[in-house]
C-alpha cells in the first residue's frame, strides 16, 4: 500500500536525477576519495553482481556517478553500461566504462526490453521521484531481468552510536528510498522480490566533527529535519562529543534485487 507521500512525489528538488544540495560536477573530483574509495567501489560491485544472474549479458549502471563502481560490475560475458545526469560525474566515468550515456534515471535513452539488469547504488535516496525511476528500470529490462538496487541507505549509518543518539530526535521516517517504498513502486511495474544482500561500506565511518560538518552542507536534507539554527545547534553537540574526529564504526548497507517476470509484458511507460 502506498501512503500520502507516496503519491505525490515531485522532481521539484531533483535536477536531472541528483540532488541539488551537492553540485556533482564540481564534487565528481573529489568524489571517490571522500566516498571509501576502491575498497568500498569493490563491496559495492560484489554485493551487485551477487544478486545478477549468471545469464544476464547487458547491464545498465544508473547514477553511476565517476564509474568507480561501475567499473568493477564486469564479468565475462556481462556487457556493462553507465547513465549519469552529471556531466562532470559522467566524463569520469566515460574514462573508466566503455559505454556511458549522459541521462536522468527518469528518462532513459534506451528502448524497452533492451537490458538483462539494472543497478543503483547510492541512488534512489537522493531522487524525490523514485517511482519514476523504477519504472524507467522495469521497462528497459527484458523479460526475467533484475533491478539491483540499495535501499534504506541513510539507515545504514545508524550504528548504534553517540552520533546516532544526538541525531535520532531529528530523524524522518520519509527516505525517498525505504525499502517498502521501493518494492510497492516495483510491483506496480512488475517486479517481484528476487533476493538481497548488504556490503560494508570501507572507510565511511563517521566521525562527530565530520558529521557536524556534513550537517551543515545541508547534506543529510533527506533524511534529517534539522535546518537553520537547529542544525546549527546539533552541530554544536555534535562537536562536543568525545573523541571528535575519531571515526565511528562503519555503516552496512542494504541492496536488493527485483525481477521482471519472465512472461510480462512490456511495462506502461
Amino acid at each position: 500500500m502506498l501512503h500520502d507521500d507516496d503519491t505525490c512525489d515531485t522532481a521539484g528538488s531533483v535536477s536531472a536525477g541528483r540532488n541539488t544540495f551537492l553540485d556533482h560536477d564540481v564534487e565528481a573530483a573529489v568524489y571517490d576519495a571522500t566516498r571509501g574509495g576502491a575498497p568500498r567501489a569493490a563491496a559495492a560491485a560484489a554485493a551487485v553482481l551477487s544478486l545478477v544472474p549468471d545469464t544476464a549479458r547487458a547491464l545498465l549502471d544508473i547514477g553511476c556517478g565517476t564509474g568507480l563502481v561501475t567499473e568493477r560490475l564486469g564479468r565475462p560475458g556481462l556487457r556493462v553500461l553507465g547513465a549519469d545526469s552529471s556531466p562532470g560525474m559522467a566524463r569520469m566515468a566515460a574514462g573508466r566504462v566503455e559505454g556511458v550515456v549522459l541521462a536522468d534515471a527518469r528518462r532513459l535513452p534506451l528502448p524497452d526490453a533492451s537490458v538483462d539488469a539494472v543497478s543503483a547504488v547510492w541512488l534512489l535516496h537522493l531522487v524525490p521521484d523514485a517511482r519514476t525511476a523504477v519504472a524507467e528500470a522495469a521497462r528497459v529490462l527484458r523479460p526475467g531481468g533484475v533491478f539491483v538496487t540499495t535501499v534504506d541507505k541513510d539507515a545504514g549509518h545508524d550504528v548504534g552510536s553517540d552520533i546516532d543518539a544526538v541525531l535520532a530526535p531529528y530523524r524522518t521516517a520519509r527516505a525517498y528510498d525505504r525499502a517498502a517504498r521501493i518494492e510497492a513502486f516495483a510491483a506496480a511495474h512488475g517486479l517481484g522480490p528476487a533476493g538481497e544482500t548488504h556490503f560494508t561500506g570501507h572507510g565511511l565511518g563517521r566521525s562527530p566533527r565530520r558529521t557536524a560538518q556534513a550537517l551543515l552542507r545541508g547534506e543529510y536534507a533527506s533524511r534529517l529535519t534539522a535546518r537553520g539554527a537547529v542544525a546549527e545547534k546539533l552541530a554544536a553537540e555534535l562537536s562536543a562529543l568525545p573523541e571528535p574526529d575519531e571515526p565511528r564504526a562503519e555503516p552496512r548497507y542494504r541492496v536488493l534485487a527485483l525481477r521482471r517476470s519472465s512472461a510480462s509484458s512490456p511495462p506502461p511507460h
